[in-house]
């Protein structure tokens, strides 16, 4: 379960004895005070069966104040009362593995990564589709036996396309979408759509080097650091709140061309990392910032 409210006494104590008395065991607790906004965020993971909790003034320990089955739905309406009395904000999450659709253009070492990851089974969610705005990542798409949808975009075409977007990730129920690398500007409309529930990467040269070739900028500026972000995706370009971020230091010896390499591993392992955080339920928003309990 995800948790945040203001800050009192009594928080943790309500949660897990909350969670004892239904029969489970806490696997893992982490919990953030911020001082700045006199927040909580808190996360608990458990694990057992749902035993039964007798009713207010029942004689008979089998009767039960919900059902017992333990499904994050009926743990949360239990909850509800003690979510009242504490101001909080709260999910319960099960242990299905989040579907994921991930969104390319040509460039391939996310998608790369992030499907060696799938495979392996470290990635901690499932990648169900692949859409693009372009055919050039098909064969990588297709070799992993994952779904290629090719979606073109033109000015003209861009609200039928992201209309035939956003029908793909009900069509392939997709919980979280990731842009990896997806070289096209979501209207305010898609990314209201999927508020929460996109990431996109980018270099972490914004906003100093814009638009074209910006490794070949940075090495014109002598750049000494290179770097990625993996953010959620909000109406604001690249400004949505971070998740993660990588980097890697160079120096004179660097040339543009090594530069984008160096840049693509950060992207990957960047944008792999806020993947696995948020389909593991360890990254709660915070305003324009994020607290990720890793």
């Amino acid at each position: 379960m995800t948790v945040a409210c203001p800050e009192r006494r009594g928080i943790v104590h309500a949660v897990s004895s909350f969670l004892a008395m239904r029969g489970f065991d806490i696997a893992e607790h982490q919990q953030f005070d911020d001082h700045v906004s006199n927040t909580l965020f808190l996360r608990t993971a458990f694990t057992g069966t749902l035993a039964a909790v007798p009713s207010p003034g029942s004689q008979d320990c089998g009767q039960t104040s919900s059902e017992t089955d333990s499904t994050a739905a009926s743990l949360a309406v239990d909850f509800a009362a003690v979510a009242d009395e504490f101001g909080m904000t709260f999910r319960f999450h099960d242990d299905r593995p989040q579907r994921v659709l991930v969104m390319v253009s040509k460039f391939g070492h996310c998608l790369n990564d992030l499907i060696f990851r799938w495979r392996a089974g470290s990635l901690g969610a499932d990648i169900v589709a692949v859409v693009s705005n372009h055919e050039d990542l098909r064969p990588m798409a297709e070799a992993a036996g994952l779904p290629f949808i090719h979606v073109p975009v033109t000015a003209a075409t861009k609200p039928e396309a992201e209309a035939r977007m956003l029908s793909l990730v009900d069509e392939y129920q997709a919980d979280l979408v990731v842009l990896a690398r997806y070289m096209q500007v979501l209207s305010d409309e898609l990314s209201g759509a999927l508020l929460g529930r996109a990431i996109n990467i980018h270099h972490s040269f914004l906003p100093g080097f814009k638009g074209a070739k910006p490794y070949h900028q940075a090495y014109e500026r002598g750049v000494k650091l290179v770097g990625a972000t993996a953010h959620y995706v909000t109406a604001e370009l690249d400004e949505g709140p971070i998740i993660e971020q990588e980097v890697f230091r160079v120096d004179h010896t660097a040339d543009p061309e090594s530069l984008v390499t160096t840049g693509r591993d950060a992207e990957a392992m960047a944008l792999s990392r806020a993947v696995k955080w948020h389909c593991q339920h360890r990254v709660l928003l915070n305003g324009s910032r994020t607290v990720v309990f890793r």
